[in-house]
């Protein structure tokens, strides 16, 4: 596969992503991909460069061979609280139960 088809592609995925995120989200919009420095690297995408009309590229801590759409809000806002009200719930709750038998034992 050649540089160029692997970019092709790479950029037909960061589109669908966009799209995805900003109708997903129609209260703040996408302004970058984040990409490992490795893969930035290796499709010879550079720091800051503009990819999509208004999307533009930047190191992500992410994992090689994944991206993520960046935008100017947090999506993690929610997510935090109610994990930690779950963690809540659960913790208060107290279940009487018994711990299972080994098939073999009679």
């Amino acid at each position: 596969m050649t540089d160029n088809v692997k970019i092709a592609k790479s950029l037909e995925r960061f589109a669908q992503a966009v799209a995805a995120h900003d109708r997903e989200n129609p209260t703040h919009a996408a302004y970058g991909i984040g990409l490992a420095h490795f893969d930035m690297e290796r499709l010879g995408f550079e720091e800051g460069e503009q990819v999509l009309p208004g999307i533009t590229i930047h190191v992500d801590g992410g994992v090689s061979g994944n991206f993520r759409v960046l935008c100017d809000a947090e999506h993690d806002e929610g997510q935090v609280e109610v994990e930690e009200e779950a963690l809540e719930a659960i913790a208060t709750r107290w279940l009487p139960g018994s711990a299972p038998r080994h098939p073999n034992e009679q």
